[in-house]
């Protein structure tokens, strides 16, 4: 048996479980539109009809140059991820951040050009 054939067993093995799971959890039709595909209809907050698509593959890697494959290594791509994950909200921290304090200088500002408009009233 070839690799490719080793890998459509464990594919359509997947898609299996991953069928039966979802009929019986959410209690409707889990419907084959591909060979690596299952859809399902679903209801958003709003009520409206929506559709859910997974989706099932078995990567090779990458090519090494050589003809053959870097292996796929799901542990070292997951903690790519989470960095990426980490190194957004990092940056989002510091956005956030940089708005507030802008908003700081603005209202500060507002403030001691009121306070010295008061004061120039004041004087008159």
């Amino acid at each position: 048996m070839t690799q490719s054939q080793r890998d459509t067993l464990l594919r359509v093995d997947y898609l299996t479980a991953i069928q039966e799971l979802l009929t019986n959890h959410y209690e409707t039709d889990v419907l084959p539109v591909s060979a690596n595909e299952l859809t399902l209809p679903a209801v958003d907050a709003d009520g409206n009809e929506k559709w859910i698509i997974v989706k099932v593959s078995i990567p090779r890697g990458t090519r090494n140059g050589e003809g053959g494959y870097i292996p796929y290594d799901g542990y070292k791509e997951a903690e790519a991820y989470k960095e990426l994950c980490d190194d957004k909200a990092q940056e989002k921290a510091e956005a956030e951040a940089r708005k507030q304090a802008k908003i700081a200088r603005d209202k500060k500002a507002r403030e001691e050009k009121k306070a010295l408009a008061e004061a120039k009233k004041n004087t008159k």
